[in-house]
């Protein structure tokens, strides 16, 4: 494992990391469930997390046997329709929605002289950052668009590695889902995991919430 000294940079997911929009996704995409006649269940949210929108649209579909009934026009509608519905919630976000120590760690992160970026699979994140305050936190973002592949590829942590000028190895990703883990320790960097640890046992680190998220904490798990 890493030394914590050649620590560099933190790469933050951001769904259910700094914020917890999963709860939107999950009301939003519901819709779209009840809409196709697809049954919504808890497993069926949780199999959502940290997948790209087409991705988690596929998988509703596939769920109610219903993967070769809309054609690509009307799956980009069923999208669009599900973005419009998480947009409306995601409006009436507040500083108040970031979670319970995220804010104390970045300042903590700053003032120590790390470089930071996000690495949320979401095109909304630069929304979600203005409404909770913390862009100027995330002057370095990677840019989902730019990406050929989703979580559990490596390429989006890689990517928030390279636009801190980093090597990925003196990077930390910090991630709340098994697809977001894979993904940063497939980039070659250090896997921070948010949650349940038997979900995330492939993690360097386990935390089981955000509050402890600290430096010292982070130091004592890797010397």
């Amino acid at each position: 494992m890493v030394k914590f000294a050649a620590i560099k940079g933190f790469v933050f997911d951001l769904d259910g990391v700094i914020t917890d929009t999963s709860t939107f996704h999950s009301q939003a995409w519901h819709q779209i469930a009840d809409k196709v006649g697809v049954s919504w269940n808890d497993q069926l949210a949780d199999a959502l997390k940290g997948i790209s929108r087409m991705d988690s649209l596929n998988l509703i579909l596939a769920q109610g046997h219903r993967e070769n009934d809309f054609t690509p026009a009307q799956k980009q509608a069923l999208a669009t329709e599900k973005n419009t519905n998480y947009l409306q919630l995601v409006n009436q976000m507040t500083p108040a929605n970031i979670l319970p120590g995220i804010t104390a760690f970045l300042t903590e992160l700053t003032t120590a002289g790390y470089a930071l970026s996000l690495a949320s699979a979401s095109k909304n994140a630069p929304l979600v950052l203005r409404k909770l305050g913390l862009s100027d936190y995330f002057t370095k973002a990677v840019d989902p668009a730019s990406l050929k592949h989703g979580k559990p590829d490596p390429e989006i942590f890689r990517r928030g590695a390279e636009i801190l000028g980093l090597n990925p190895a003196d990077c930390i990703g910090v991630e709340d889902a098994a697809a977001g883990v894979q993904s940063i320790k497939g980039a070659g960097e250090t896997a921070i995991g948010i949650g349940d640890p038997t979900v995330l046992a492939a993690a360097d680190i386990n935390f089981t919430d955000t509050t402890q998220l600290t430096l010292a904490n982070i130091k004592a798990q890797l010397n």
